[in-house]
This record gives structure tokens, sequence and C-alpha cells, in this order.
């Protein structure tokens, strides 16, 4: 299993639970380092290693009229200062090979979004940067499916990769997660994330929106760190109701600690494990 590097710490066996958190999308530069000001707090009191993650664009809104976020220029620019004022790593997702190239210069880790997981030329592009490429799993892959994606990324000379899990295709909006997904992709040697709070979305089941189950995020939590998962990603607000993207599946903040301390305490013994 290959270890990743993120800033100074390393994702992977024997290492500690990683934790990307923020909101979905950019709120603006307030609220959004607030948030990630107090999911870092939570995550170093817990000895929980770090990523501040959102979208400085959500390409794929229900709705025309959906929130996106501030763009490319103003939403790098952003992250830009939370990641200067939290000195942490952030992520962010692309969704085209045009804007790999300016995102490369600000985040740490360039993730690609389900639904382009199979893209190649913006898999190869984002690799090309030499970042540590974080892939979604698409609802429509089988997790043996996957691999392919690696070779794409590997074929860049880039081994700075994981993979994400955040659900399948379970008839019309609505997403299940295979637990037996965490060791297949494990198997390919490199990390596997556990998408907690998309995994709990209903896409699309809003109508003009997606909606969501967040009361089902801590069990799903604790059987996909039970089944072995080297991090976590959550998107958190500080009130949900109040949230621009993806509400209902988002974690409160409030809530966060408890949830990361059961993920905790049930790593200690699947790490055994693996």
């Amino acid at each position: 299993m290959n270890n990743v590097k993120i800033a100074d710490f390393e994702v992977g066996p024997k290492n500690p639970l990683v934790l990307l958190a923020g909101p979905c999308v950019l709120e603006g530069y307030e609220r959004s380092l607030y948030i990630g000001r107090r999911a870092k707090e939570i995550a170093y009191k817990l000895g929980i290693p770090y990523v501040f993650k959102a979208s400085f664009d959500k390409a794929n809104r229900s709705s025309y009229k959906g929130f996106r976020g501030p763009g490319l220029e103003e939403g790098l620019a952003v992250l830009k200062r939370i990641k200067q004022e939290l000195n942490v790593p952030v992520v962010s997702d692309v969704h085209s090979e045009e804007q790999v190239g300016p995102a490369g210069k600000v985040l740490d880790v360039i993730q690609i979004p389900a639904f382009l997981c199979r893209q190649t030329d913006l898999l190869y592009a984002a690799a090309k940067t030499g970042k540590t490429v974080n892939v979604k799993k698409g609802q429509f892959m089988a997790p043996k499916d996957m691999k392919n994606v690696i070779d794409k990324i590997k074929s860049a000379g880039n081994e700075q990769i994981m993979l994400t899990e955040r659900g399948a295709s379970f008839g019309y909006n609505n997403l299940v997660v295979d637990m037996r997904s965490f060791p297949i992709m494990r198997s390919f040697g490199y990390p596997v994330i556990f998408d907690a709070t998309h995994s709990v979305q209903l896409p699309g089941g809003g109508g003009t929106c997606s909606s969501g189950n967040r009361e089902y995020v801590e069990y799903l939590t604790r059987a996909a760190v039970g089944a072995g998962v080297d991090g976590l990603f959550m998107e958190v607000h500080d009130n949900p109701q109040e949230a621009l993207s993806d509400g209902p599946n988002m974690v409160c903040l409030d809530n966060l600690e408890d949830i990361l301390k059961d993920a905790l305490a049930i790593h200690e013994i699947a790490k055994k494990h693996f």
C-alpha cells in the first residue's frame, strides 16, 4: 500500500485517519473561514490531520438556478486565503482541463468529481500537476473499475492517488454504500476515503435540488471505518438549514466531534487488520 503525502502528513495504513471537511461550496470568505476554523479545532483536538474542502464551482447542480459558488478566479483566491490563515492544506474539485492549471497553483489536493471520474484527459491533466489527486468513484462505477482510473493517473507519472467512495445509484434518487468497495479499492494499493455526507444524499430528490438524510451519516461512518478506510470526507456547516448547497446531507459542526470520536475508536480496532 502506498502512502500519500499531503502537506506535512501522510495518508495510508498505520497513519491516523485524515479528515477532509468544510462547506459544500464556498459561501464567502468569512463564513467559509469560520467553518474551516471550527473543523480544524475539532480535528486537531482529536489528533486528526485536517484538510479544508469547499468547491469554487458546483458545475453539476440539479437546476440552472442552483447556487454554484464564486467561480474559478474568486474561489481560488478565497481558498488561498483560508489556506494561509488556517495553515492547512486545501482540496477542491475541477470540472475541466482549463481549470486544472490555475487550481494546481493553490490546491494541495485536486479532486475529480464522481460524474467525471472516467474523463481521461481531465485525470491526466490533474496528474501532471504533481499534486495529490483524489478521485470520487462514480455512482455508476463498480469498485473494481477504479483500477482503470488509477492506471490513467499513473500513466502521467503521478502515484499520489486517493480514491473516494460516495455510494452507488440504487434506483432513482437514492444511493447505497457497498462496504465491499473499501477492501476492493484498497487492494489496488492506494488510500481510500469515505465520503460520509454525499453517501446519504438523495440526488435530485428535491426536484430542482438534491435532498438527503444526514441522520444516517454517523451509522455509515462507523461501518466504513470498520470496513477499513484511510480517511473521511464530510461536508460540514454551522447551520445546515442555511447552507447554499447540499444542506440536507451536511453534518452540523456541533455534531462533528462525537462522530469523529466514534470513528477513531473503531479505527483503532480496524487498523490492526489492514
